[in-house]
């Protein structure tokens, strides 16, 4: 083997960091193969000199099973070839005034701009990282737009709203492996262009295919932001919680117009039924990557569903709610019994998951802050509720006050559900791995297994 591919850095511990990468991402890999991402990012990303970074990880993304539609942006691209010409850009609030020089001056614009994207698409030399791809891009007049009209006094010409898209066209393409790209224009059935935002094409094209994923690449960065304490794992928030952060916190943020467009659609998106949205930087190594395929991503995810909003630190009003949920996997032997007054000196490590004020799921997170761990501990989901994966949601709020506690890992100690816990990312231990006060009370005769979670 030659020097120049055996480096310094090679070795075991490289070899099993590859490795480790790469099990760990696989579980994101099944999920995503065959789910449908609208991935919308602005023309000051395209402007970097790093685009073709993000290009190869979309590719990427395809190559994985993804079916993928792109909505690019033009801002600066528009104002250069307005600067070319001569022509003085006019808004009113954060919309262009389009009038009939400009609209030239888009369509030059976003025309070359998508060529350019479609060439770096369509690169597959060797030594790179689009090396072997073979990716078929394609696009359309799928969508429809009308005027924005007159608003406040002032005619915004031919500066355009999606009326309308072609949604099944573009299910059409998807399922023909191809990545659709869509323009920020739009057609009239007159014949005329419109200039549109593309935050409002992606927000209208992920809201028709009902797609799984709605992504913003923004020139902010997300994690940044200061959230709230509960905000969960990997920057995840309900619908309500990003609500309620926008009307709050992110006023007082300098956020470009293109990234304030994208925080609105993201939440307009949420509430049309897109279950899940993206708020992604740039910086870093390949940032989207990291966050679909990584436990912790990088960036702030908005669910549409409100798993996250409901869970909470219990009270002693929810002990007769959680003792509900505890009574029966203690009859079946899958967790020690434990009296009423056990779990009220105890109530103060568990949290529940509240569905119109009925606890549908709990768990313990007992401590053990001189070996830095933590028990998950005591789960347990109300029957009409597991089809949810509801202790999922309950294991991000463990990881995540874990990590705040500055402790090193989660253990878990399980009779018969040894798969779950390893299905999201423990691995099987052994009683010697358990801090040495909890070795003391481990029962050996209940045999139970024990499972570690690496923070």
């Amino acid at each position: 083997m030659s020097d120049e591919r055996h480096s310094p850095a090679d070795g075991p511990l490289a070899g099993e960091s590859f490795v480790r990468a790469i099990r760990s991402a696989a579980p994101y890999v099944h999920m995503h193969h065959g789910k449908t991402f609208v991935i919308a990012f602005p023309g000051e990303v395209c402007a970097r000199e790093d685009t073709d970074r993000l290009l190869a990880d979309i590719a990427l993304l395809s190559s994985l099973g993804v079916r993928l539609v792109l909505v690019h942006g033009a801002r600066p691209q528009i104002e250069a070839e307005l600067t070319i010409r001569g022509i003085r850009s006019r808004f009113e609030g954060d919309l262009r005034i389009t009038d009939s020089d400009t609209i030239d001056a888009v369509k030059a614009a976003v025309g070359i701009l998508r060529m350019d994207i479609e060439a770096r698409l369509s690169s597959s030399l060797a030594n790179t990282p689009m090396a072997g791809s073979r990716i078929k891009v394609t696009g359309g007049n799928w969508v429809t737009a009308r005027p924005v009209g007159v608003r406040h006094g002032v005619d915004h010409l031919l500066s355009g709203i999606v009326r309308s898209v072609d949604i099944a066209e573009i299910r059409h393409q998807l399922a023909s492996d191809r990545i659709v790209l869509v323009s920020p224009v739009g057609y009239s059935p007159t014949g005329e262009t419109f200039n549109l935002r593309n935050a409002d094409v992606a927000e209208a094209v992920a809201t028709g295919l009902g797609a799984d994923k709605l992504i913003f690449i923004i020139e902010s960065e997300p994690a940044t932001w200061e959230l709230p304490r509960d905000a969960g794992d990997a920057g995840q928030l309900s619908l309500t919680a990003a609500e309620a952060l926008v009307a709050t916190q992110l006023r007082d943020l300098t956020l470009s117009i293109e990234d304030r467009n994208c925080v609105r659609a993201a939440l307009a998106a949420c509430r049309s039924g897109v279950r899940r949205t993206h708020l992604i930087g740039t910086e870093g190594a390949s940032p989207l990557l990291r966050e679909l395929y990584s436990r912790d991503g990088c960036g702030l995810m908005i669910s549409a569903e409100d798993d996250y909003e409901s869970t909470r630190q219990a009270n002693a009003e929810d002990v007769t709610g959680i003792m509900e949920l505890t009574a029966p996997l203690e009859r079946a032997g899958m967790l020690v019994p434990r009296s009423r007054e056990q779990f009220e000196l105890d109530i103060d490590s568990f949290s529940v998951l509240v569905r119109d004020g009925t606890v549908i799921a709990c768990n313990a997170l007992v401590e053990f802050p001189t070996d830095r761990a933590a028990e998950f501990a005591c789960v347990a989901v109300d029957p009409h509720y597991r089809g949810r994966d509801l202790a999922a949601v309950l294991l991000r709020r463990a990881r995540a006050r874990g990590r705040a506690l500055g402790y090193r890992r989660l253990f878990a100690l399980t009779t018969q559900t040894p798969h779950w816990f390893i299905e999201h990312g423990f691995v099987l231990g052994t009683p010697a791995d358990l801090p040495e006060e909890r070795r003391a009370t481990y029962d050996g005769a209940r045999k139970s297994l024990v499972l570690i979670d690496e923070l």
